[in-house]
């Protein structure tokens, strides 16, 4: 399901960002079509799926994707920030970059696996 605010957000930014945050949506829907959406501290589009699964930021000249997950597989290297980080990681995505929606499909159905099985805390213990 979408949210009309999420509509808002994206397009107030520049075309390239707004370009970004389209794909970004369409594959967090691809990973899991019960996927719902919402903004989360007054203004930042959240995906989410019995937790939290991506956010959206915009800056100056990047779009920020965290993934609220550390321990999720990557299989396609697409984390290139906060890899050591102990509740999150992201993706920073600069307006040369390409996407790699195949890459964050598979990491967004890794988060979204996790959360179904009572969230990445519990699955880490588990292991």
């Amino acid at each position: 399901m979408t949210d009309s605010r999420i509509d808002t957000f994206i397009a107030a930014l520049p075309d390239w960002q707004q370009q970004i945050c389209r794909q970004v949506r369409k594959v967090a829907h691809q990973a899991d079509p019960a996927i719902e959406e919402t903004i989360k501290r007054t203004t930042q589009p959240y995906f989410v799926l019995q937790g939290n699964v991506c956010a959206l930021m915009a800056t100056k000249d990047h779009i920020n994707i965290f993934i609220y997950d550390p321990i999720a597989p990557d299989p396609k290297g697409v984390i290139n920030q906060g890899q050591q980080n102990a509740t999150a990681r992201a993706i920073q995505v600069y307006q040369k970059d390409s996407l790699d929606e195949e890459g964050l499909l598979a990491l967004l159905k890794g988060v979204i696996a996790n959360n179904k099985a009572g969230g990445w805390r519990k699955v880490r213990e588990q292991a």
